[in-house]
Formats: structure tokens, sequence, C-alpha cells
């Protein structure tokens, strides 16, 4: 298997793999459609117009698929691209080059503990997805420890306790109700001194009273972090279900406006027809896609690729 789109002959890595197999059920809907848009021979109007309607409904939302659609077309018509099938090209190119941007998670090196807060609404796959990046860091030689920072649901420190387990690295947790800036303050020096860690991953409150106490409660932790450690919390990271469509870029305005956001986890990329609020989630926000889940298992989990992504939504 091999990158199509800017024609280079580069085997993909395991994630690109993984990336694009987890969006066939995206391919196979409203994005399938756009693929057949481009079979017609020629290049009209028409087609600009069913371009936009079906971005639309494949949920990349009005103000982004407006400025793709209108990349697209100004390109096709400066390069005097005459076929559809050199349109399709052009379209995931622009495609690509919005997401281009998007960077792997920053790790801190010599020997200086990298400090990771992950930050998300109940259900989108936060705790999973911790699990699963302390999995993949581990398999890496790192040594990562996590911080049960969610002590508002006890179940929520009972579920990321399971997964430490399943990942096999240390969790460092507080009874229910305990202050979350404290159990990140106790494993903080428990990852500095005793376990001497490389990652600690800090699991957050998924819901307060209200924004106003959840602000609090984030920047507070982000102060404590920045006391232990030199430019802590060196990522902020949002856990969005993906299946959850224009919703997700709500909850992501709210976070990045609240905690800060430095990156995006994509959850359920695998369970939804549409996938397209990636697109308007980076051009509306600017924050930048780290790692996509691909599925329930523990190592399914990827890191985004722009080529691999637009592969995996649009195909040949």
């Amino acid at each position: 298997m091999f990158r199509k789109i800017f024609g280079k002959q580069e085997e993909k890595t395991v994630d690109e793999v993984r990336l694009e197999e987890s969006l066939n059920k995206t391919r196979s809907g409203f994005f399938g459609r756009i693929g057949s848009l481009f079979q017609e021979n020629e290049i009209t109007d028409e087609l600009w117009d069913d371009l936009e309607e079906s971005l639309i409904m494949a949920d990349v939302g009005v103000e982004t698929t407006q400025a793709l659609v209108e990349k697209t077309r100004e390109r096709v018509e400066r390069d005097g691209i005459k076929t559809t099938r050199d349109a399709y090209t052009i379209l995931k190119r622009e495609m690509v080059r919005l997401l281009q941007e998007d960077e792997p998670l920053h790790i801190e090196e010599d020997r200086i503990l990298t400090v990771v807060l992950v930050v998300g609404v109940n259900g989108s796959g936060k705790t999973t997805t911790i699990g699963k990046l302390a999995y993949r860091y581990r398999n890496r030689g790192k040594k990562v420890v996590l911080a049960a920072g969610d002590t508002f649901r006890a179940a929520a420190i009972e579920q990321l306790q399971v997964w430490g387990q399943r990942a096999g690295v240390d969790v460092i947790a507080q009874a229910p109700g305990s202050d979350p800036a404290a159990v990140l303050f106790d494993a903080m020096r428990a990852s500095q001194e005793s376990r001497r860690a490389d990652i600690l991953i800090a699991d957050t409150a998924g819901r307060l009273q209200n924004k106003f106490n959840l602000m609090q409660e984030l920047e507070k932790m982000r102060r404590v972090a920045a006391r232990q450690v030199h430019r802590a919390p060196h990522e902020i990271l949002l856990v969005l279900d993906a299946s959850t469509g224009q919703n997700a870029i709500l909850q992501a305005k709210g976070f990045k406006e609240t905690a800060g956001v430095t990156g995006i986890v994509l959850t359920k990329l695998d369970g939804t027809s549409k996938g397209g609020a990636v697109l308007s989630i980076k051009k509306q926000l600017g924050v930048p896609v780290r790692f996509v889940g691909t599925g329930e298992k523990i190592e399914d989990l990827a890191e985004f690729d722009p080529v691999a992504f637009v592969e995996g939504l649009l195909g040949d």
C-alpha cells in the first residue's frame, strides 16, 4: 500500500494503514458520494454545487466547505485542469494543505518529565485514550505514569486503574472527591522521584458544575504543573468524539478558551459515516490533531497523518 496524493511511492506505516482502515465507514458514506461526483468527464458548475452540498452533509461545515471548494476551483481554473480526475486530485491536495501543520506529541528530552493533561467531556473516550497513550509510549521504551485527576467520579478513578493495568503502568490516585491538583502534585513528585518516569499523563474532570468551575480547576492544575516542572504542562490534549460532528467543534471551541488546548485526539472515527468535522476543527481553531482512535483495542491509536487521512476519506 502506498501514498498516492502527491505521487510518492513511500510504503505506508502501521499508523497510516490503521488510520485509513478506520475510515472505511466514513468512506462508504457521504465521502463516497464525493468520489462519484468526479466520475463524469466534464467539469461543470453543477459539479462544484454538488461538491459543496456533499461536504456539508459530511460534517465539514459551511465555512470550511466554502473555503475548500473555492480554493479547489481556483486552482483548477488557474492550472487549466480539464478532467474531473485531475480536479479530484486538486481537491485532495487542498484538504491535505488544510491539515498539514499537524505534528506529533511533544516529548521532553534529557530526562525532563513530560507532563500531559488530558481534557474532554464524559463519554468522549478520554479514559480509554489515556490508556492507549500509556501503552503506546511504554512500548516505545518510555516510563509512563498516570494521574487519576478526575476525582469527581469514582468510576473514573477505577476505570483509569483498569487501563493502567492493561497498559502496564503505575496509576497515582487518591480518594473520590480529592483535590485534582493535589493528585497531580503527588503524581509529579512520584514520577520524578520514586518512579523516575519520562511521561506523566493526567486525567481531568469531564464535567463540573459549570464552565467557570471547570476553568478554575484546570487553571489550578496548570499552575501546580508549572511549579514542579519547567514549561509544564507540555501538552493539553482534548479528546473529541468524531461521531458527534459539529457538536465536537463547539466542544473544541469551549475547551480551547478555558484550557489552552495544544492538540486534539479524535476517537470513534471508525464508527461514523461522516468524519468531516476534522477539517472544520482545524480550519476554525487552528489546533493540531495529534492522534486518532482507530478501534477498541489498546493498540488502536494512530498518529494523525494528513495524507493518510485524506486517502482514507476519499480513496483513489
